[in-house]
């Protein structure tokens, strides 16, 4: 744990931050709303007290009442990685402003989170599926996303898969196949 750090971020954050500055082990968690993430991920990039120039991982959250945004940054100023959630995107329309204006590869990473999330990165300006085909009309990793055979689950019914592996026709039953000489 690195307490300059959580005090550095206290002092600097402390009325844009959502909840207290949270750390356990090597991280260092901060929680601000959406509409403050320019300005606080710009501060933890470019000020030299902080110098996060590294965006290690961005990703969507449902916690199946409100949408987040979660950060992973890195920098040679802390020994702790800097966890920063944009917490409280509602559930029908996720926005928040895109970090591409910082960090390039948020590009992905935000297009990811869009496709599977359905948040949206306002300024990314390539913000486009890139795993579903381009009509997918749902998002596959919310909470509210049912599969075809949802309907089927119940307490006793046990979980039918959604794939059935079948043995090709031509295929000869596992005892039958004889093992080279050695």
């Amino acid at each position: 744990m690195d307490p300059a750090l959580k005090r550095r971020l206290a002092n600097r954050f402390g009325e844009r931050l959502t909840a207290p500055v949270h750390q356990r082990h090597d991280e260092t968690e901060i929680r601000i709303g959406p509409g403050d993430v320019p300005d606080v991920c710009r501060t933890l990039h470019d000020d030299a007290e902080f110098a996060f120039r590294v965006l290690a991982d961005l990703a969507g959250v449902d916690t199946g009442t409100t949408m987040q945004v979660v950060y992973h940054l890195w920098s040679e100023t802390s020994s702790d990685w800097l966890r920063v959630v944009a917490d409280g995107l509602t559930r029908d329309d996720p926005r928040v402003p895109s970090v591409t204006f910082l960090w390039k590869g948020a590009e992905w990473m935000e297009r990811e989170a869009y496709d599977m999330f359905g948040i949206t990165f306002e300024g990314n300006r390539d913000l486009r599926r890139i795993y579903m085909p381009p009509d997918y009309q749902s998002f596959p990793l919310r909470k509210d996303f049912f599969l075809p055979d949802d309907a089927a689950r119940s307490p006793g019914a046990g979980v039918r898969h959604m794939e059935q592996v079948h043995t090709p026709r031509n295929a000869r039953p596992a005892a039958t196949i004889r093992k080279a000489p050695a």
